[in-house]
């Protein structure tokens, strides 16, 4: 009973989460090959023939790489709004017209027994957006690539049970790094992505809900450290008196591996 959660890649290199119920399987994104999502899901006895819907976020490769693949092989439906589908349409090869699924972002709809709310974030897209998930009273949220928050992102995710979070970079580690200007000043800019600072400044906002579980997502491989942006985020929840283990449980996504699988219900 209750949703099943686990984010099954995250990071530059790719990104999918997997959200289930005991009627509804569904992935969200599905950023590296079909083959590599297909034996993720295997690692959590999911076949990927039970997946009734594929969301996609926004048409960045590392969003969308594995979602033709899969609908194909597999008579998936891929859910997108009118933006994102005519971004990315060319890049994900032919899909059956009865797996075209187009959704209105800030407008809600159901597959099976899980409510997908779709909200608009700041991101360097044709028309991104995170995802709320409901079902039975509980809630998880989805909200990477933005380059930055605002009161409306985050009272769309406040009071979820869950919430996947962007914690992109540390930002001396991108101002000393190897990337060219153009792209620093790509990934620090208002549609680019969130640093840990950032991240635990918007935790600090969503607390007011009734938040207890964040996973910090989709760090950078060389702009940013998994323990600097757990640290970060903790230290500045804690000085905001929010205790790691008592008020909240912080944890950590992963670009190569699955991680943690959550029953929330």
């Amino acid at each position: 009973m209750g949703f099943k959660f686990c984010s099954l890649f995250s990071g530059s290199s790719g990104n999918s989460s997997y959200i289930g119920t005991d009627q509804a399987h569904i992935l969200v994104d599905a950023g590296l090959t079909g083959k590599a999502v297909e034996a993720a899901l295997k690692k959590l006895d999911i076949g990927a023939s039970v997946l009734q819907g594929i969301l996609i976020t926004h048409e960045h490769d590392d969003h969308i790489r594995g979602a033709g693949v899969l609908s194909r092989r597999y008579n998936i439906p891929i859910y997108a709004n009118q933006g994102t589908w005519e971004a990315m349409e060319s890049k994900i090869g032919k899909i059956s017209i009865n797996n075209i699924r187009v959704f209105d972002t800030d407008r809600d709809f159901y597959i099976n027994d899980i409510n997908v709310h779709p909200f608009g974030i700041p991101h360097d897209a044709a028309a991104p957006v995170g995802f709320c998930f409901f079902n039975r009273g509980k809630k998880i949220s989805i909200a990477t690539d933005l380059g930055h928050t605002n009161s409306k992102i985050i009272n769309t995710v406040m009071d979820s049970d869950l919430v996947v979070l962007e914690a992109n970079h540390d930002p001396e580690m991108l101002k000393g790094g190897s990337y060219p200007y153009h792209l620093k000043r790509r990934i620090m800019g208002r549609k680019g992505h969130l640093s840990n600072e950032d991240a635990g400044l918007a935790l600090t906002k969503i607390m007011n809900g009734k938040l207890i579980r964040v996973l910090l997502a989709h760090l950078s491989a060389k702009n940013n450290i998994p323990q600097l942006a757990y640290q970060t985020v903790v230290q500045m929840l804690a000085a905001q008196g929010i205790v790691n283990g008592r008020d909240i449980v912080v944890d950590m996504t992963y670009r190569d591996r699955i991680g943690n699988f959550y029953h929330i219900g």
